[in-house]
């Protein structure tokens, strides 16, 4: 079991929703709310039939440019050093994107209207 009570400022964490994952930086743990201030680096998303014997590799989109976001501390996984260094490597190789407007924009907000409606529907 995970202990998301260790969640520290400049440490990775990700949210996941039917193996889509969001990974983002803390800023602030805003401990009387109990939410998380994050700032999003990747989104990776699978394809829908994905198995470990797939061919298909993930879609990565740049969301460093993006807006930061608030939300429930329990929510956060940390992410694993193995998660995190090809992580980083694949950010090293993406130029910025510019999130005005942007597909990754798009999909940081697709993201997050299925978190947000998993948390609000948790049957489905």
């Amino acid at each position: 079991m995970e202990n998301r009570d260790n969640i520290q400022p400049y440490q990775i964490v990700y949210l996941e929703v039917r193996g889509d994952r969001l990974y983002s930086e803390v800023i602030q743990i805003v401990t009387p709310r109990g939410l998380a201030w994050v700032r999003p680096l990747l989104l990776v998303t699978s394809a829908e039939d994905y198995s470990p014997l797939s061919t298909d590799l993930p879609i990565y989109y740049d969301l460093r440019q993006g807006p930061d976001l608030l939300w429930p501390l329990d929510a956060f996984h940390p992410a694993l050093d193995t998660d995190v260094i090809p992580i980083i490597t694949q950010l090293g190789t993406m130029p910025p994107g510019n999130a005005k407007g942007s597909e990754q924009h798009q999909q940081l907000r697709s993201f997050i209207d299925r978190l947000w409606n998993l948390n609000q529907n948790p049957r489905d």
